[in-house]
């Protein structure tokens, strides 16, 4: 987890520019650099880090001598580099799992490189013996990048929007920021002047399409077959190995445990792990709630069971309340649900942070996506719908889940690890026949519930808990959190602003109070970027008002006592 930020072909001062850089310096509490292009006074990079792996060699821009021409700026981690390294036998300079990325561009070029990098990432690559300059993202966004480009070639990218929001330009006084696509790459020409031309965009993978480093990994092999004994087995094998690959670091791992199904798999699997690593320390797992919140109880049960150091964060209504500026700020949307659920987590990362020495954390993002975990998914008209409805999700983790996650965690300097939306285990599931995977017996999830049934990883009761939204399960079940949003909210927004919100916000018009509470606090922040959220998140297939689950006739408050 670091930030990246680099401008191609500023007309400003650079000194002046790169103080836009600094927007972003909470990605890397560990070092800063800010480095010029030889022979482009008006090209730079800015680098915050935070040091996970070789703490000696890490900073970036990344350059060997072998290759003097090549820069690298990357925020990600490449879980099989090694395995690359060894099979090319190329020579190391470093101990960065990003170096890969240069031996591999300069063996086969662009393409082949980026669809064999195993993991998660946002790159900046700059040849200058070539004069191309590339931008790279994983597959779902786990990683951050936005970019700004105008009509004569300047352009300017960074982790998270807010390093560019201020940046000027003299034919653009109001830069247009947008995010760059997720399983996209983009080829630009670097001109004699420093600015660029954009040559072409390629999505170069499909979620569900099997990645191409499945070539050269050492999972073991998978059983052909739909059985139903077999696709467990596999589903096992799969989320075993896309766990113990991420525990690549210096730094000391912990694991958010809500004690839902999707972060007790992760806590449970990832102490299994560390064991057989041999890791010296004990696992940290960290809870969020409000006094007798369903999920203090349901994470307590799962850490006793698998012996971790538990951590249990209490928190008001009032300190959430206070929170939520700081989250709108960090987040960068106004998304309704989004800032629901990242409250909690962004005061779990503060905790993180502050009273203790865990930096890379686990937790459960993407399971919800990818295994149809949304109670809404019980009113699918079809298996067919179900799955499409899936790959929606999946394909807008980055406006949503994704970057909530990487948001409320990386404002306090830690790195997220999400092995639900690992290739390989996520490509496997999909490639899944549709009927497999939607909700059975009234339970969501099933078929990944009952892959784990017998393996005594975590109690049956959680094994088999249904579908909690985050935002409601930290508070208790007699008082939603979204209904303490609510009241709290009809005393800052009268009826006569909503009568007018549709002129003060003609774009994603908010329709309920809680909404246009939010969005003022966005534009308040973010004037005029109201395009960075295309659509609320909502349930599909029923007449939702609200997106919490606790307001669908499935949902039963009673079935977490």
């Amino acid at each position: 987890m670091c930030g990246i930020w680099a401008l191609f072909g500023s007309d400003d001062c650079l000194s002046v520019q790169c103080l836009s850089a600094m927007k972003i310096a909470h990605r890397g509490p560990d070092a800063f650099r800010f480095e010029n292009v030889n022979g482009y006074t008006n090209c730079c990079f800015g680098f915050h880090r935070l040091a996970v792996v070789d703490p000696l060699f890490g900073m970036q821009p990344i350059r060997l001598k072998k290759y003097p021409y090549l820069w690298l700026c990357y925020n990600g981690e490449i879980y099989n580099h090694k395995a690359l390294q060894q099979r090319f036998e190329f020579e190391y300079q470093t101990k960065v799992d990003g170096e890969i990325i240069l031996h591999l561009y300069d063996k086969g070029g662009i393409e082949q490189t980026i669809c064999l990098l195993d993991g998660v990432f946002a790159f900046i690559l700059l040849d200058t013996a070539n004069k191309k300059l590339f931008l790279g993202r994983d597959t779902y966004g786990v990683r951050p990048l936005f970019k700004a480009m105008t009509e004569d070639g300047f352009l300017a990218v960074c982790s998270e929007a807010k390093g560019l929001v201020t940046l000027k330009h003299s034919t653009a006084p109001f830069l247009k920021v947008e995010p760059f696509l997720p399983g996209h790459y983009e080829v630009l020409d670097l001109k004699p002047n420093g600015k660029v031309a954009s040559v072409e965009m390629v999505k170069y993978h499909h979620c569900r399409d099997e990645p191409l480093h499945v070539l050269y990994d050492s999972v073991e092999k998978l059983f052909p077959g739909f059985e139903i004994e077999t696709v467990k087995n596999n589903l096992r094998i799969l989320f075993d190995n896309a766990v113990k690959k991420r525990l690549m670091t210096d730094r000391r791992i912990g694991c958010l445990l809500s004690g839902g199904l999707d972060s007790s798999l992760v806590a449970a699997t990832l102490l299994k792990q560390l064991k057989e690593a041999q890791v010296q320390y004990a696992l940290q797992t960290f809870a969020i709630g409000m006094e007798d919140s369903p999920d203090l109880l349901a994470a307590r049960k799962v850490a006793n069971h698998i012996g971790s150091e538990h951590h249990e964060v209490l928190f008001n209504s009032e300190e959430g309340i206070q929170a939520l500026d700081e989250v709108i700020f960090s987040l960068e949307t106004y998304d309704i649900t989004t800032i629901r659920a990242s409250v909690g987590m962004y005061l779990i990362s503060k905790y993180i942070r502050k009273n203790t020495d865990s930096v890379v954390i686990f937790s459960g993002e993407g399971s919800d996506e990818l295994t149809q975990g949304y109670i809404y998914f019980h009113k699918a008209p079809s298996p067919e719908k179900a799955e499409e409805e899936s790959e929606r999700l999946l394909k807008e983790l980055y406006l949503f889940d994704v970057l909530r996650a990487d948001r409320t965690t990386a404002a306090h300097g830690l790195e997220l690890r999400v092995p639900f939306l690992d290739h390989r285990f996520s490509s496997y599931y999909l490639s899944l026949p549709p009927e497999m995977r939607i909700p059975k017996n009234g339970i969501e999830k099933h078929l990944l519930r009952e892959a784990f049934e017998d393996s005594n990883l975590i109690p049956n009761e959680i094994l088999w808990r249904p579908k909690e939204a985050f935002s409601d399960g930290i508070t208790s079940v007699k008082n939603s959190w979204f209904k303490i949003l609510q009241e709290y909210v009809e005393h800052q927004v009268d009826d006569a602003m909503m009568a007018t919100a549709a002129q003060k916000f003609p774009f994603n018009t908010p329709q309920t109070k809680e909404g246009y509470y939010y969005r003022q606090i966005f534009e308040r922040h973010y004037p005029g970027r109201a395009d960075w959220l295309t659509h609320y998140w909502m349930p599909k297939w029923i007449n939702a008002t609200d997106p919490s689950a606790r307001t669908l006739s499935h949902y039963k408050s009673d079935a977490k006592a």
